[in-house]
């Protein structure tokens, strides 16, 4: 574990894989000594129990070596009534640093029933800078460190998997494409 407590979940026993079938390549990078590396972040609490922070691939490093967990950010920033959906990812800034950028599908209908109750139509400017006001809002209630630095907007919502949850492969496969 790191100075926060959080580490890889390893995991071993005879309910475990012993590896993927003819790659003995792959499963010497997932196994250790019949450990497996989950790829999952975790810390253990005050109670003895495992809590999952996010994923290993996912983990933000900022230039200031601060690891930010996209997830605790998507978490925070998602008690926005105007955010539907949201990516929280590490825009490179250097070869070891990142910045912690978000891609922000908005609530379309909440933005038009608070634009209805402010009784003026809607630009995109005036959409981004509601967005803004609410990432700053919520911001607060993080670390400078993980706050979102830049932010961009969608206008259709993300590719999912079956479960509903946001491919980052494709998202991030989009994002490295724009720069």
């Amino acid at each position: 574990p790191n100075a926060d407590g959080v580490g890889e979940i390893w995991a071993r026993g005879p309910n475990i894989m012993q590896g993927y079938f003819n790659n003995p390549q792959a499963t010497g990078e997932v196994l250790t000594d019949g450990w497996y590396h989950t790829g999952d972040l975790g810390r253990i609490g005050e109670n003895g129990m495992l809590s999952i922070c996010g994923r290993l691939k996912n983990l933000i490093v900022t230039a200031n070596g601060k690891n930010v967990y996209p997830e605790e950010v998507e978490i925070e920033l998602l008690q926005s009534p105007f955010i539907a959906e949201i990516m929280i990812y590490g825009h490179k800034v250097s070869k070891t640093a990142e910045e912690v950028h978000a891609m922000i599908y908005p609530d379309q209908e909440a933005l038009d029933a608070y634009f209805r109750e402010q009784k003026h139509a809607a630009s995109e400017r005036d959409v981004e800078e509601v967005i803004r006001k609410e990432v700053l809002r919520l911001g607060k209630n993080l670390a400078d460190y993980k706050r979102v630095r830049r932010f961009t907007l969608r206008e259709d919502e993300f590719p999912k998997t079956t479960t509903r949850k946001i491919k980052r492969f494709a998202v991030e496969a989009e994002i490295d494409a724009e720069y």
